[in-house]
């Protein structure tokens, strides 16, 4: 990280240099697009500036956020300035009596990443948000284990399907043609205590594959029958090809 020399500290500007981690620089950015007073740019190597956030920033915007990418492009670099109340995205801001709540309506067609984003960073608002997916929702399992991790963290995530207003459960996620997902204004991340990150079942499949190919053994630790992830059904897959499966 990078900070500007400037005599003005509130005009400081820290910029982080991600390389190629697209999945640390789009959650990042929806999370310091909320920061009270500083400024931000994201950048990476010339492969990152080729990586599509156009939607995430129209999402953020939507919330408030002062956030933008190079606009011919729709690709980092990601600028980002404290919220202002001049935002462009007051007219999703609804005051009733009682709350305030602000809406975003976004695509779910190019990656399911913007979304789990702007849900991880809407209780730093600290206002109801209520985001709603245009046109279809790809990866709906990836913003399942975002919903369930924000649940272990003391924050809910209300689904409801945007052509009914039928609350529904996570496990129906994946039937939802058009689902929309609220955080209350109270939303407050709390500290499990502990948690157990999971290995990933993407790149275990590859050493399960080896073993039931020569017909060895191999364990594969932190992703067992519990896991969260999708991709641990690859072993039952194994399973029923006449590979001999023990889960703990």
């Amino acid at each position: 990280p990078k900070q500007n020399d400037n005599d003005d500290d509130d005009d400081d500007v820290v910029e982080l240099f991600l390389g190629n981690a697209g999945t640390a620089m789009r959650p990042l950015a929806a999370a310091l697009s909320f920061s009270p007073s500083a400024s931000f740019v994201l950048d990476g190597v010339p492969r990152m500036r080729e990586r599509p956030i156009a939607d995430l920033m129209d999402g953020l915007q939507q919330l408030g956020a002062n956030v933008e990418c190079v606009k011919e492009t729709g690709c980092p670099p990601v600028t980002i300035q404290p919220p202002s109340s001049s935002s462009s995205s007051d007219s999703s801001k609804t005051t009733t009596t009682t709350t305030t709540s602000r809406t975003a309506l976004i695509s779910g067609k190019m990656s399911s990443q913007f979304l789990s984003s702007l849900l991880m960073a809407a209780p730093l608002l600290e206002e109801e948000v209520t985001i709603t997916i245009k046109d279809e929702l790809i990866s709906a399992p990836y913003v399942a284990l975002t919903i369930g991790l924000m649940q272990q963290f003391g924050v809910t995530v209300e689904i409801a399907d945007a052509e009914t207003n039928e609350v529904k459960p996570l496990s129906e996620l994946e039937s939802i043609a058009r689902p929309s997902f609220t955080i209350a204004k109270d939303a407050a991340y709390v500290s499990p205590g502990t948690i157990l990150v999971e290995g990933d079942a993407s790149s275990a499949s590859y050493f399960l594959a080896g073993a039931a190919i020569t017909g060895g053994t191999v364990t594969v630790r932190g992703c067992g029958s519990q896991s969260v992830q999708g991709d641990v059904a690859f072993a039952h897959v194994l399973e029923q090809m006449g590979a001999t499966v023990t889960w703990d």
